[in-house]
């Protein structure tokens, strides 16, 4: 037991490290690269969600425009069968038959006219692309060059 001198065991020395434990709280490099992984799928994952947010908001612009496109055909169509029928009726009392169909034809005419413009201009305003998803990739793109460089 005197072989080992006056602080006791080798292995109990207060002062002696082990390789490993020194290193123990710094991650090793595979950690680090399974970390930056990690983080960059939940990105992408995240970024995919916010496109997906961005598309439906924009989709449902346009379908509500399209939508707006199509009952005007649609009133428009109706309009000319009926109204032009009771119209046309009322003033054939008082002008030719004919003349009387013209007139409201053209009258309805005007009116889908309208209504399909305001739904042309309503689709001008729709943006298919995200906007807010792009740049947001774009700046990730610059976060992840610096990481690297």
């Amino acid at each position: 037991m005197a072989a080992h001198g006056p602080r006791g065991s080798r292995g109990s020395h207060p002062a002696r490290l082990s390789p490993s434990s020194a290193t123990a709280t710094e991650p090793s490099l595979g950690e680090l690269v399974g970390e930056i992984g990690q983080d960059l799928s939940q990105l992408v994952r995240d970024e995919i969600e916010r496109a997906k947010a961005e598309m439906k908001k924009e989709s449902t612009k346009a379908g509500k425009a399209a939508g707006m496109r199509g009952g005007a055909g649609y009133a428009g169509q109706a309009a000319l069968l009926f109204a032009s029928l009771a119209v046309v009726l009322a003033l054939a009392n008082v002008m030719d038959p004919a003349w009387a169909a013209l007139s409201v034809t053209a009258v309805w005419a005007v009116v889908g006219g309208v209504l399909d413009a305001q739904g042309r201009e309503r689709l001008r305003t729709v943006n298919l692309k995200p906007e807010q998803t792009v740049d947001t990739l774009k700046e990730d793109a610059r976060w992840a060059r610096h990481l690297t460089s």
